[in-house]
């Protein structure tokens, strides 16, 4: 197993033109196997809101439970970098709260924290966060925790106008201090347009196969999910028939006896 991913990895990443990937993980042991499986950076994603414990949308969870599921995954991984998604309103409000909400997922061992939007008060919360020796990721084009203001799960920077303005915005991040930007939901040749004007490497969430990483759910990726598939997201097995052939096993062969065996008893 390689060194633990840094911040100077994913830049030196980008420097040299070489891909990266980004997966999502809640819980200790998947987050294990990713890790074993040579991801780079493992993203505790606020999706878990919606993938893990049944909210709507992404707005449902808190910090305090961002914080057990960082510590869950932060404990299972040697090699890749953590970051945790940092969920709604948990650095809306004022800059010490944000630098104290974010320093407790620091604290339970993730690396760095993603924040999504851009204001002159995100910029500013960056800024300290840098300041205070915690990495941030950025994210823009469509950002789930302004669903409501954007008017539903709409596609991103179609025009020119639109294009530079995610420009302008992610420039802006990246001189607060941001080390990588999530573009999610934008076109593929407007993402390859925002990649090659920043310094800082850019992840695709469904934008496309220019920018420096690739970011999927894992949920998605393993067929575990089933509730909705977004267009970008590529299935790579079929874990919900697995999980579901198991139990009705294990429920056959308890009712017929046939578990336990004379091997699995005392």
């Amino acid at each position: 197993m390689s060194k633990k991913i840094t911040v100077n990895t994913i830049q030196n990443y980008k420097k040299n033109n070489e891909k990266f990937s980004v997966l999502t993980a809640y819980d200790y042991s998947t987050a294990k196997y990713i890790d074993e499986a040579g991801t780079d950076i493992i993203l505790i994603g606020d999706s878990l809101a919606m993938v893990a414990l049944g909210y709507e949308t992404t707005h449902g969870i808190g910090v305090d439970e961002m914080a057990v599921f960082t510590g869950a995954v932060a404990r299972g991984v040697k090699h890749a970098m953590v970051i945790t998604d940092m969920p709604f309103l948990s650095y809306h409000t004022d800059i010490p709260s944000a630098v104290t909400n974010c320093g407790r997922m620091i604290k339970l061992g993730a690396n760095g924290v993603k924040i999504e939007g851009y204001s002159e008060y995100i910029l500013e919360v960056i800024k300290r966060l840098v300041e205070t020796g915690i990495p941030v990721m950025g994210h823009l084009g469509f950002t789930p925790q302004f669903l409501n203001t954007l008017g539903g799960y709409k596609i991103q920077g179609k025009s020119d106008e639109a294009v530079n303005e995610i420009i302008k915005q992610a420039k802006a991040l990246e001189q607060a201090g941001v080390f990588s930007i999530v573009l999610e939901m934008v076109p593929q040749d407007s993402a390859k347009l925002i990649t090659e004007s920043l310094s800082v490497p850019t992840i695709s969430c469904g934008a496309g196969k220019y920018c420096d990483a690739q970011v999927l759910v894992s949920d998605d990726v393993f067929g575990k999910f089933s509730d909705f598939k977004p267009k970008f997201a590529r299935k790579y097995g079929d874990m919900k028939s697995l999980i579901y052939a198991c139990a009705k096993q294990f429920n056959d062969d308890v009712k017929s006896g046939k578990f336990p065996c004379a091997e699995e008893v005392f």
